[in-house]
């Protein structure tokens, strides 16, 4: 059979290679982990194992898939394009660069590129705390050419984490504004609330806000700012230690909801 896709994804921390028909329907996906095939209908086993080939690196299983909970069917129903989670941290930045990478020499850095560190330091650390339960998606795409940075979802509720790179800078956060070292304070809180706010619209549960900042050489905030958490990317780790807000089935629905584009495309 001609035309077969091999497309990667990460799911709890394991790689996957789905092979999917050129319309996007999935036929099989190969764990490396368990050396494993899956596939989702006995006909195409052959066409299946020939595109993988160069993919497999010693003997494989081969089989039906294990019964499927209800959050991995609606996952295994999305079409590739409309499927978020393969984005990488900083994915809006990336592509931004590709097609644009501005001058080869410049008086000063390229602000993008300070902006993607950050988004792939935040990302990096969100990724990690898959294995306790979380998910993360990156760089979610809302109406207009806005995006959440990391949507954060897991045992402890959702969080809408917008990234700000900070690097030996001083923080001065006076709500709505934040300021980063002698530069002009920009009310950036605004804009965290709007997309916890946009991100709870589509997914029917609350979203909460969170700023991150990144590489800060001290930041200050005199009165806790209105339902924005501000942190720094070394305590990360704060968001997960909450737990009891969502049940591990609502996790995985929230995160099949999450992950399909036409999820957000209707804000």
């Amino acid at each position: 059979m001609d035309g077969l896709r091999v497309i990667p994804t990460w799911r709890h921390g394991r790689e996957r290679l789905y092979v999917c028909l050129p319309d996007g329907r999935n036929l099989a996906w190969y764990d490396r982990e368990t050396a494993r095939v899956n596939l989702l209908g006995e006909d195409h086993e052959e066409d299946v194992l020939t595109a993988l080939g160069p993919f497999l690196t010693g003997p494989v299983s081969v089989g039906p898939p294990p019964i499927p909970t209800p959050a991995e069917l609606a996952r295994l129903s999305l079409h590739p394009d409309d499927d978020l989670a393969p984005n990488r941290p900083g994915e809006a930045l990336l592509i931004a660069l590709d097609r644009d990478p501005g001058p080869a020499r410049r008086l000063r850095p390229d602000p993008r590129r300070r902006a993607l560190t950050a988004e792939r330091t935040v990302g990096e650390a969100l990724d990690r705390m898959d294995r306790a339960g979380w998910h993360t998606l990156h760089s979610v795409p809302l109406p207009g050419g806005d995006r959440i940075h990391h949507l954060l979802i897991g045992p402890g509720g959702l969080y809408a984490v917008h990234s700000l790179y900070a690097h030996r800078q001083r923080v001065t956060v006076a709500d709505p504004r934040v300021a980063l070292g002698r530069h002009e304070p920009l009310p950036l809180l605004r804009r965290v609330r709007s997309d916890a706010d946009r991100a709870s619209y589509a997914l029917t549960a609350e979203v909460r806000p969170v700023l991150v900042l990144v590489a800060a050489s001290a930041v200050k905030v005199p009165v806790p700012p209105r339902e924005v958490r501000v942190l720094t990317d070394a305590g990360l780790e704060d968001l997960t230690r909450a737990g009891g807000v969502l049940k591990p089935a609502d996790v995985e629905a929230l995160h099949a909801m999450a992950r399909d584009r036409n999820t957000w495309s209707r804000l």
